[in-house]
């Protein structure tokens, strides 16, 4: 089991930033990869960024340029920073980890958003 725990949401003015922190306890020595999700109201949960274990980085098109991952082992927190924010942006935000073996976690999730 691993538990996931995000920080970091809240409400910001387009432009603006935000950075969210998501630490992970429990079975972490397994986790390979660890990522962002979101969910807008009505649409499906979507990626936003993951990053591997040796730091190779995946990111949505929308947001390539503005957002930034990154993770600390040592801390075994993923940070995703988040610049240039826009109304579209706007939704909840869930911290994910895969472990080795294909099992994934989900955080609760964390509200971000976008006033126009």
């Amino acid at each position: 089991q691993v538990l996931l725990v995000e920080s970091g949401g809240g409400l910001v003015q387009a432009g603006g930033s935000l950075r969210l922190s998501c630490a992970a306890s429990g079975l972490t020595s397994g986790i390979v990869t660890m990522g962002w999700h979101r969910q807008a109201p009505g649409k499906q949960r979507e990626l936003v960024a993951d990053i591997s274990l040796n730091d190779n980085t995946n990111y949505a098109d929308s947001v390539k340029g503005r957002f930034t991952i990154s993770r600390d082992n040592s801390k075994n927190t993923v940070y995703l920073q988040m610049n240039s924010l826009k109304s579209e942006d706007t939704a909840v935000y869930y911290c994910t980890s895969l472990l080795v073996g294909g099992r994934r976690f989900w955080g609760q999730g964390t509200q971000v958003t976008v006033s126009s």
